[in-house]
């Protein structure tokens, strides 16, 4: 394998990554797994709309729940998004609603990275099988 190859192989898997992040499952699709795709959008999606559900926008407080902050980033981008608009404090939440949310929202992030990450390996799977069957 050429450096020119290696360089559109590392590419591959890191828009692949990168996809799978931005939004959940879209990594899978654009390694051509369309139906495991749907199926990470909805289990991801509905596990962190329950935790804002049950908790609020509140959940996200980069602040003061730093911990879960760091779970719930693995969501998306668009969590930077709500935690620069909770930030203020505006939306507080407490109790039970705010711990069951944040439990909620942060394993819903912890799953997309788990997802992410198995995009990024069945790309290199598959990359490399389509190299062996050239080669």
């Amino acid at each position: 394998m050429n450096s020119d190859s290696r360089g559109n192989h590392y590419a591959h898997l890191l828009i692949a990554g990168l996809l799978g992040w931005v939004i959940p499952g879209a990594g899978h699709f654009y390694i051509g797994e369309r139906v495991r795709a749907a199926v990470i959008f909805v289990a991801v999606a509905l596990t962190f709309l329950t935790g804002l559900w049950v908790g609020s926008v509140g959940v996200i407080d980069p602040v003061h729940g730093k911990l879960p902050y760091a779970g719930q980033i693995m969501n998306t981008p668009a969590v930077v998004a709500i935690g620069h608009l909770t930030r203020s404090g505006h939306y507080p939440v407490y109790g039970r609603p705010n711990e069951i949310g944040q439990i909620y929202t942060s394993i819903s992030g912890l799953l997309n990275l788990l997802c992410i990450v198995n995009a990024v390996y069945l790309a290199q799977v598959k990359r490399r099988g389509q190299e062996g069957a050239t080669a």
